[in-house]
């Protein structure tokens, strides 16, 4: 049996295919750091987040052991019905909780629930296994005080890149100590889920210098672990999860390899692949972007209910 890509592309309109194409022609080919020189470059030229209004609370949470700082955004219109835990991207090594700022803001307002941004710990300073640590800390603290905190116990979690590894890698944890159940729902954008490159779509960034920031100092043969390369975890007992990732990515293989290990382990499982749609794609000034946008507020709003 053979699958057509086309098959499983979303149905937009045309003219904001159009419009994607000609933003992604006129825009120069990016490329992350190569060295922890040229990363470190990158950070210090890396423009301060716009403010928002409310601005979020800026606390530090604690469980099992571990403290995180977070943002944390209320709604500005009652109290919150829901809580979506929402990690950033940027390959493990570059970003803040404040650059998903004016997103967190919007969907806090958009659909009445409490957004919380976690500055978990960067690599190469802080490699595997501390994003996931922190990550779980603070689900951690949601599952026990989220009720206390925000008088709701309805959880979702997110992120996009790297933070939609993290949120799965976090999912995976909460499922092994027996309390995954309480988040309704994963929204997940374009996550690289095979860091060993055992795979034809790992093999794909498997020279990528922020591969060997975050898990270099684990041997090729231990990063099939699922905690690094949920790939290849058992996947099953899992909420429903959403997977988004462009046409035009480099990890599109990787999130069709991973909507398919889902799927099979039983899991309820949506995915939506956007055309003309390269990695990141979401934070794109595009209709084809506010489209995917809009979308996965809409899916969050109705698992949180």
């Amino acid at each position: 049996m053979r699958f057509a890509l086309e098959a499983l592309l979303v149905d937009v309109p045309d003219e904001q295919v159009a419009e994607a194409c000609s933003f992604y022609r006129s825009r120069a080919a990016g490329r992350g750091p190569a060295d922890f020189a040229e990363l470190k470059e990158a950070r210090a030229k890396k423009p301060a987040p716009r403010a928002v209004v409310p601005p979020p609370l800026e606390e530090t949470v604690e469980a099992a052991g571990v403290r995180v700082p977070v943002r944390v955004f209320l709604p500005a219109d009652g109290p919150p019905r829901g809580v979506y835990l929402g990690i950033h991207g940027g390959g493990f090594y570059m970003g803040t909780a404040a650059q998903g700022d004016e997103r967190h803001r919007a969907l806090a307002d958009a659909l009445r629930i409490a957004v919380i941004g976690i500055d978990y710990r960067l690599a190469p300073e802080h490699p595997w296994p501390a994003a996931p640590d922190d990550c779980e800390a603070v689900a951690l603290w949601l599952v026990e005080q989220a009720e206390t905190h925000f008088g709701t116990s309805r959880l979702a979690i997110g992120g996009s890149s790297a933070g939609a590894t993290l949120a799965l890698a976090t999912l995976l944890r909460l499922r092994d100590r027996g309390v995954v159940d309480r988040f309704a729902g994963a929204a997940l954008r374009f996550g690289t889920y095979d860091l060993s490159a055992h795979t034809p779509s790992g093999r794909l960034i498997a020279d990528e210098y922020f591969i060997r920031a975050y898990v270099g100092h684990v041997p090729d043969r231990d990063r099939t672990l699922p905690d690094i390369s949920p790939l290849y975890a058992d996947l099953s007992g899992l909420p429903p999860a959403l997977l988004v990732v462009g046409g035009e990515d480099i990890l599109l293989e990787d999130n069709l390899a991973l909507a398919g290990r889902l799927s099979a382990a039983g899991n309820d499982l949506e995915l939506r692949v956007y055309p003309a749609a390269p990695h990141g794609f979401t934070g794109h000034p595009t209709a084809l972007a506010a489209t995917a946008i809009d979308g996965v507020s809409s899916w969050l709003s109705e698992r949180i209910g």
